[in-house]
């Protein structure tokens, strides 16, 4: 449309290429559509090499816009919510039933915990295809006193304010907005170290753990050496928090809006 009709096309990309490039039609496809863009923006520096380097384009790095007002404001919506109750460790995991986000492998890691003796509970929350994939595998492993799943909420903050630890276990990312909102609530994070976006965001393990991807045996242990650290988690989320100016809401839309006044 953008050639038809002679107007400027600026367009981001908010997925790593490391997760939907191995298709070679999609590759053929995607060189050709990345050729028209007057701008192509991406939320990460890894991200960015990736794209720039496999499509042949010189893409711009804008870090996704974090809005820390509406996340505090929202967390403190009150609600009557027990699942949390008479757990150490009260895990939450926000993201989409899909492949993409790998539920299994952290189901699979609390199973290893719960068979331990571990007082962990685990919040999944979210939307997609692979719902009841999920919840077959917890009713298999027995773990439905342990793994609650609910729908995607207005509000998820508030349920992330009741929780002390944030896990990510996706395959691949771009940016993930979920983490910024975790360490938005100080609450620790354990990622695993997918391209592209969380070994940024955590600055290579020194604001939070990483894992690496598929491995739960590596996900169990960093739960256990959560719990066994807290003292320590604490300090970490804490420069975490200090570390979000990086991803401040008016600044990173301000170089939006650079970028489109450019082209209009």
């Amino acid at each position: 449309l953008s050639i038809i009709f002679n107007f400027s096309l600026i367009t981001r990309s908010n997925s790593s290429p490391s997760g939907w490039s191995k298709n070679l039609f999609k590759n053929i496809i995607f060189k050709i559509l990345f050729k028209i863009p007057k701008k192509i923006i991406v939320n990460s520096r890894d991200f960015k090499s990736e794209i720039d380097k496999k499509f042949n384009i010189k893409s711009e790095l804008i870090y996704n816009p974090l809005n820390q007002k509406t996340i505090k404001k929202k967390s403190k919506e009150k609600f009557n919510f027990n699942f949390f109750n008479n757990s150490k460790i009260k895990a939450i995991n926000i993201a989409r039933f899909t492949d993409q986000k790998d539920h299994i492998t952290l189901i699979n890691a609390i199973k290893l915990l719960v068979d331990k003796k571990v007082k962990i509970k685990l919040l999944i929350m979210g939307y997609g295809p692979n719902k009841n994939k999920i919840i077959n595998h917890i009713k298999r492993n027995n773990l439905s006193s342990y793994i609650k799943v609910i729908k995607f909420q207005g509000n998820p903050y508030k349920y992330l304010k009741k929780s002390n630890l944030f896990i990510l276990s996706s395959l691949y990312e771009g940016l993930p907005n979920v983490i910024l909102e975790a360490m938005t609530l100080k609450k620790f994070v354990i990622s695993s170290n997918c391209p592209t976006g969380p070994k940024e965001i955590l600055k290579n393990g020194r604001l939070g753990y990483l894992f690496k991807a598929k491995n739960d045996l590596a996900l169990s242990k960093l739960i256990l050496k959560y719990q066994n650290n807290k003292a320590l988690c604490k300090k970490m989320s804490n420069l975490a928090y200090k570390s979000l100016n990086r991803f401040d809401y008016e600044l990173n839309c301000k170089k939006y809006l650079l970028i489109v006044k450019k082209f209009t």
